[in-house]
């Protein structure tokens, strides 16, 4: 009884947490006067292409003034509505998850979170991915440590190369209980999948989501100082494998030191179901497995050569879960039926619904901030101006760590590397200039500070989505990540001072 008590208080802690971020964010808006930018449209060039970006224009903030001519600090209503034309701390979880569009934070990433998760149940259903998984760790007969290091890999480079993320949260569906099979945990298979791609993403010389945007911000040429980017890549690659390895050792020897040994019981319990299939792997569970395969290409092949996003690869996930759901029918696997498939995807999306919610709520955050456009009166505007002027009059490889610390920080409110990219980088850029930094050090300060944090911050949607698909608490998640973290950020200051040194360019 006290274990099922300690759990269930466990399971709102995430919840608790962000609870008391708007919080703090709402008394913030009593304390910090708001502030506005001009913005401005640049140009830059990505692949033989002219883009344009709506940025802020440096130099051109101005506090709003009460009628005494004083910083006006507006805090939030307890209660706001749409008359009020003002946030309300009672609205944030409402007005955090109606934020966005269709195509990003938060209505679609919910909308996404929650058309994945039934899909791969249907999949789950029909038990051909626990036969699969039995029948491959046969075929292995003891070698599954060489999978960690070629997952994390593969995983990586599709960080680095398309900004992978969340055509992630599948994948977390189909390896964690492969791992946990193996002998291994959970977080192990967040590791090789969610981690690695966001060590890829972080590390990056040419992802256009991020390093792109920034360097066409701040007028360096897009696509410039890979040479140094690649070597960091390796380095982190390696160092990372290299811990994840040493863990997934030290858990297979022993399981119940994983933290996450109570959660993986669900895998666990599944994955004895399975081993009765093994011996049987029909040809309905290899059409599944096919069609799962052909899917994924189609996504990759989606994203690379067309753009797809959000709304395109969510339909392209539910039309898998249709045909797993017909193969499923037709060969009778595990006695599915019509009613099974529509159960099967109801149950994989409320598995899913906490993590869900978590998103809006993260971006309730940012509603009682104010949200982020650059030219409305809003606190989190202020923080950026005054950040700004903590960095100026630093020695200069002083001034880039300090950058990168910001960006790390700006990160728990701003996840979005696009979006955190127009906000910081047409300050710091030519901020860096004053330090006698140059502007490519300036980019690789937001850089490593705006990817590193998204695997920890609970702000995160994309992490709380597949914590929830890897059924691990964020809270047990935090306590693994705490090291992994401090050595990122070592790691990351390393090469942030390095570039200054060399004159990064």
């Amino acid at each position: 009884m006290k274990e099922q008590k300690n759990k269930e208080i466990k399971m709102v802690d995430t919840f608790v947490i962000i609870f008391f971020v708007v919080l703090a964010a709402a008394l913030l808006t009593y304390v910090v006067p708001k502030g506005s930018f001009e913005t401005e449209e640049i140009s830059y060039t990505l692949n033989d292409e002219v883009k344009t970006r709506t940025v802020i224009k440096n130099g051109t903030f101005e506090y709003e003034r009460d009628e005494a001519g004083e910083p006006l600090r507006d805090g939030v209503k307890v209660f706001g509505t749409d008359a009020d034309e003002k946030p309300g701390f009672l609205n944030y979880m409402f007005e955090g998850i109606v934020s966005g569009d269709r195509s990003g934070s938060a209505i679609g990433v919910i909308a996404f979170i929650l058309v994945i998760g039934g899909a791969f149940q249907i999949v789950m259903s029909t038990g051909a991915i626990d036969a699969g998984i039995m029948r491959m760790i046969t075929k292995l007969n003891g070698k599954e440590a060489i999978l960690i290091p070629i997952l994390f890999l593969l995983f990586s480079l599709g960080g680095a190369i398309f900004g992978m993320g969340e055509e992630s949260i599948p994948f977390v569906m189909i390896v964690v209980p492969m791992v946990i099979a193996m002998g291994y945990d959970a977080i192990v298979g967040v590791m090789v999948t969610y981690v690695a791609t966001q060590i890829g993403f972080t590390t990056s010389w040419m992802n256009p989501f991020s390093v792109a945007i920034a360097q066409g911000i701040a007028q360096v040429p897009v696509m410039s100082g890979a040479g140094f980017r690649i070597i960091m890549w390796i380095v982190f690659n390696v160092v990372a494998i290299t811990f994840t390895m040493l863990y997934a050792r030290k858990i297979k020897r022993d399981p119940k030191k994983s933290l996450a040994y109570e959660s993986d019981q669900y895998f666990r319990d599944d994955l004895e179901k399975g081993k009765s299939v093994e011996q049987d792997f029909k040809l309905g569970h290899k059409l599944i497995i096919l069609d799962l395969v052909l899917v994924m290409i189609w996504v990759i092949w989606g994203v690379v050569k067309k753009g797809y996003y959000i709304p395109e690869i969510a339909s392209q996930f539910f039309t898998m879960g249709l045909v797993a759901g017909v193969i499923g029918i037709i060969f009778k696997l595990n006695n599915m039926t019509m009613d099974g498939v529509a159960k099967s995807f109801r149950d994989g999306a409320k598995d899913l619904l906490g993590p869900a919610l978590v998103v809006g709520m993260a971006q309730g955050i940012i509603y009682v901030l104010g949200g982020t456009d650059p030219t409305s009166p809003t606190v989190l505007n202020t923080i950026l101006q005054s950040a700004s002027g903590l960095i100026a009059g630093l020695p200069a490889a002083i001034s880039a760590w300090v950058m990168f610390v910001f960006q790390s920080i700006f990160n728990f409110f701003v996840v979005s590397g696009s979006g955190q990219a127009s906000l910081t980088m047409p300050i710091m850029a030519p901020l860096a200039d004053l330090a006698g930094i140059t502007r490519q050090v300036a980019v690789l300060a937001f850089q490593l500070g705006d990817g590193l944090t998204n695997i920890i911050v609970p702000t995160s949607g994309l992490l709380m989505a597949v914590l929830g698909a890897a059924k691990i608490e964020w809270i047990s998640w935090a306590k693994f990540q705490i090291k992994f973290q401090v050595l990122l950020f070592v790691l990351a200051s390393v090469f942030m001072f390095v570039a200054v040194a060399i004159g990064f360019v």
